[in-house]
């Protein structure tokens, strides 16, 4: 089903942030407090530079790459080709969020802790501030999609001035994700998890589904036609408006994002197992991939990188 391509040791456990793919490029937090770039087909390191402790956000936005480490309390931006800092911008307290939309960053607004900060992206000039408290922002044309957790209304801010140019209410309370993204993208849309079983579009007045076993705040995804919710064990999908199958493992908690395996879908499991399934939801095949799974990212045309307890691993599909 897979071939290993190459094995990164990362010399601590899984954090909460997932390395950053771009073409050519993995970049990756490892042994504490480094960043490292690593070439995306066979794994040799590109550059290796100090960063500091467990980063909340990485991002990768066209030759540059964004980070937000933990301590020291500071937004960093970094040569992507030599990870050479272009410059650094000091902050005074746990900022959380990091978006990048064509010339400007945007950091600030988790847990409501500091307000939201927009800076230039080539020189880290501050340019904009607004008091907002709000889960993961999306890039739209021109701004940014935010909303209050708890609350019912998605507001776009605009991306030169963070001024609010339009509003939408939610049919039901907007989940909270903490840091992992909550708006979905689809085409033009927006779709969002609200309540504790349903989900709803940006800008709709009604629910488009409600599960019926209780959902985790994680945003819904939509992988081959189906939108797919999360529970604590579980998923279950949704396909023209309605409920349809559910998958779940006995003794195995899912974890990650589904992703499209040859003519159905591979559901990473927490204790190791990559679960592919056919367009029904019947188990096709259980490859062991051997150690805890914490992550897993579509890597090229046909592979995958996993984050494994310790190890980072790019794996080659083998799927028909």
């Amino acid at each position: 089903m897979f071939d290993v391509k190459w094995e990164r040791p990362l010399h601590q456990a899984p954090g909460t942030v997932r390395p950053a793919i771009a073409p050519g490029r993995v970049v990756v937090h490892e042994r504490g407090t480094r960043l490292v770039c690593l070439d995306a087909v066979d794994g040799s390191v590109r550059w290796d530079v100090p960063i500091g402790t467990w980063p909340r956000a990485i991002v990768i936005a066209g030759a540059r790459c964004l980070v937000l480490p933990q301590l020291p309390r500071e937004l960093v931006c970094l040569d992507l080709d030599t990870g050479r800092r272009e410059w650094t911008v000091e902050l005074d307290g746990f900022v959380g969020h990091l978006v990048v939309a064509g010339g400007v960053v945007l950091a600030g607004g988790w847990r409501g802790y500091r307000p939201v900060r927009l800076y230039d992206v080539e020189s880290g000039r501050l340019l904009a501030t607004a008091d907002v408290h709000t889960v993961r922002p999306a890039v739209v044309d021109g701004g940014f999609l935010t909303g209050t957790p708890g609350g019912t209304e998605v507001r776009l801010l605009d991306g030169r001035d963070l001024s609010a140019v339009a509003a939408w209410t939610l049919p039901e309370p907007l989940a909270d994700p903490d840091h992992r993204r909550a708006f979905t993208p689809v085409g033009g849309r927006f779709l969002v998890r609200c309540g504790r079983r349903g989900f709803a579009e940006v800008g709709r007045p009604e629910v488009v589904a409600h599960a019926d076993h209780d959902l985790t705040s994680d945003a819904p995804h939509v992988v081959g036609g189906r939108v797919w919710l999360r529970e604590r064990l579980g998923y279950t999908t949704v396909a023209d408006g309605r409920v349809g199958w559910r998958f779940a493992e006995v003794g195995q908690t899912l974890v990650g994002r589904v992703q499209p395996a040859g003519e159905g879908f591979l559901v990473p499991g927490g204790a190791g197992t990559l679960f592919h399934l056919d367009r029904d939801g019947q188990v096709r095949e259980r490859v062991q991939v051997g150690r805890r799974i914490s992550a897993v990212r579509e890597h090229g045309p046909d592979g995958l990188l996993v984050l494994t307890k310790g190890t980072l691993l790019a794996l080659g599909s083998r799927l028909g």
